[in-house]
């Protein structure tokens, strides 16, 4: 049913009628804020480090188990 959907000659004519709706500044401004999204997003996902907040956690825990202590 969709086998040849996304074959390019379709893609240009989507592309056109979306320049066409939207004209070419909006669309420019719309890629650029899209491309900063996945910047800022990308950024974001490798900045997190939760490995000091696990080994935090996990210290408490292993000190009972060395006295003896139960859960």
């Amino acid at each position: 049913m969709f086998a040849g959907l996304f074959e390019p000659i379709h893609l240009l004519l989507i592309l056109g009628v979306v320049l066409i709706i939207f004209g070419p500044g909006k669309l420019a401004n719309v890629g650029h804020d899209l491309g900063k999204a996945v910047r800022d997003f990308r950024a974001a996902t490798e900045a997190r480090d939760v490995t000091p907040e696990v080994a935090a956690a996990a210290k408490p825990v292993e000190e009972g188990n060395a006295r003896g202590e139960t859960l």
